[in-house]
């Protein structure tokens, strides 16, 4: 092999392992700025970027298809406060409240389809992610991240805007 094929091959390798190594959830840095309430909860939609168990592990379940991502939709409609979960299976949904800061979810309600069995345990990995502590950080370009904690896990999701309906 001549120089120029091992400085190629050498420069490929580094450029793969950059690449895959700019794939990672972006960094939260800063803790909770700000109180958990329906304004903020509602005020964007909550894409998944990352979920892990308490060992580090990766919640595979919810990133078998990085297209649909689990995505929060909180609203208020005629005065009944509730989450969407967007992307999976069934539609699911709760009801929610905030109180001093704390998010109390209703029993997740869902629609019963058969779903080929990727499916099912996403949506059974749904309803246990939400399920948990809530509060904000930032990530490292100081945009809005949820952060959902419970006994098990720790899910973030990033803010993205709502579009607009005419």
């Amino acid at each position: 092999m001549n120089n120029t094929t091992k400085i190629m091959m050498a420069s490929t390798l580094v450029m793969s392992v950059l690449a895959t190594g700019c794939q990672t959830m972006t960094d939260i840095t800063t803790p909770a700025v700000q109180p958990v309430t329906a304004e903020t909860l509602e005020a964007n939609n909550w894409r998944l970027i990352d979920a892990k168990l308490n060992n580090g592990d990766l919640v595979e379940a919810l990133f078998f298809d990085p297209s649909r991502p689990l995505t929060l939709d909180f609203m208020t409609v005629e005065d009944r406060s509730m989450m969407n979960l967007m992307n999976t299976c069934n539609n699911m949904s709760a009801g929610y409240s905030v109180a001093d800061g704390e998010v109390e979810l209703s029993a997740i309600r869902s629609t019963r389809m058969a779903c080929p069995e990727h499916l099912a345990k996403f949506d059974s990995a749904a309803a246990t992610t939400v399920q948990g502590k809530y509060s904000f950080g930032k990530n490292s370009d100081n945009n809005p991240v949820l952060i959902v904690t419970n006994d098990n896990q720790t899910a973030h999701f990033k803010a993205v805007p709502k579009t607009k309906t005419p």
